[in-house]
């Protein structure tokens, strides 16, 4: 064992509450990130006015005393990751915009201690902490799926942080992807625009018909760029930003994307899947105003696995 550190925290309250989450507090007042300290509580390291609490839920307020105790060489176990190094494509004094690979996380999930582009982040930008409003996710104003890859921005200070959520908001930024697509659609272009809502019986998003009240405004344009034989390569512009918004939409007109593990129709039993352990979804250029009026576009070249994937291939 290592040793004990122990520290002892005041309980500064928001103005508009009386109580607050204990695991919040915490998180607000030191470097770890919530699912550690929700952990560190859970193992009986948190003490409030003497009582060991073992619920990161527990409500604590501004009169109460907490100390945590915690095991140096364990903490150091717990938060060592495999933190990638970052390919970024342009930075200035206000922004990154860097590539994301597949098979990692934009930020912490809840109870999760995956490795995330937001340590990456940190560890080559340290100051870009302080922008953004939340501790788990600093300068984020966008994100891609786990299993996608491709081009993101962020935010190194709060100014740009708002300005660029702005723009986010206003639909000023253009967000082009490479999708592979089963089937083939019944033309070389168009758009769907069907609402997107979150399921009630499987938690996942599903696109809902363009008359029904249920559900957020989305909108996707796709042009067919190459047909093969089972698949099809697509040019895809999102005016929205939705959760799976691209592989919901796609589903929806039986046209899934492939290696997605989710969202898959049952005429697929009939389709020999592609070998793709990540989704064949690359966001392949941004185009975005910069603060200082400019207007900048970012494009990430289509990754070695997916070229390879198109490379074998039988035409149609």
């Amino acid at each position: 064992m290592g040793s004990l550190t122990v520290c002892y925290h005041n309980v500064v309250m928001n103005k508009t509450t009386k109580t607050e989450r204990l695991d919040k507090i915490l998180t607000q007042q030191t470097r770890q990130s919530r699912s550690q300290i929700q952990k560190m509580i859970k193992n009986g390291f948190v003490s409030i006015n003497n009582r060991v609490v073992t619920q990161p839920h527990f409500f604590v307020s501004a009169s109460d005393s907490i100390k945590t105790e915690s095991d140096s060489k364990l903490k150091n176990e717990e938060i060592k990751k495999d933190i990638p190094r970052l390919k970024i494509f342009y930075e200035d004094n206000d922004v990154i915009a860097f590539e994301k690979p597949a098979g990692i996380i934009v930020h912490e999930a809840a109870n999760k201690n995956e490795t995330t582009v937001v340590d990456a982040l940190i560890k080559y930008c340290p100051t870009i902490k302080k922008a953004g409003d939340d501790s788990r996710r600093p300068g984020i104003v966008h994100r891609l799926d786990k299993l996608a890859s491709g081009v993101m921005v962020a935010a190194k200070n709060q100014k740009t942080f708002e300005f660029l959520k702005k723009q986010f908001a206003e639909k000023k930024i253009k967000k082009e992807y490479l999708v592979l697509v089963y089937g083939t659609p019944g033309k070389n272009s168009g758009t769907i625009s069907f609402k997107l809502a979150r399921s009630k019986n499987k938690g996942r998003i599903v696109a809902r018909p363009t008359l029904s009240d249920d559900g957020k405004e989305a909108i996707t344009h796709f042009e067919v760029l190459q047909k093969f034989k089972t698949v099809t390569l697509l040019r895809v512009i999102i005016e929205t930003g939705r959760t799976h918004q691209i592989r919901a939409h796609f589903r929806a007109i039986n046209l899934p994307v492939v290696g997605d593990p989710i969202y898959k129709k049952n005429y697929m039993k009939n389709i020999k899947p592609l070998p793709l352990p990540r989704l064949f979804l690359h966001a392949h250029q941004l185009t975005i105003p910069l603060p200082n009026g400019g207007l900048k576009t970012f494009v990430s070249p289509l990754p070695q696995e997916l070229e390879k994937i198109l490379e074998t291939l039988p035409k149609k």
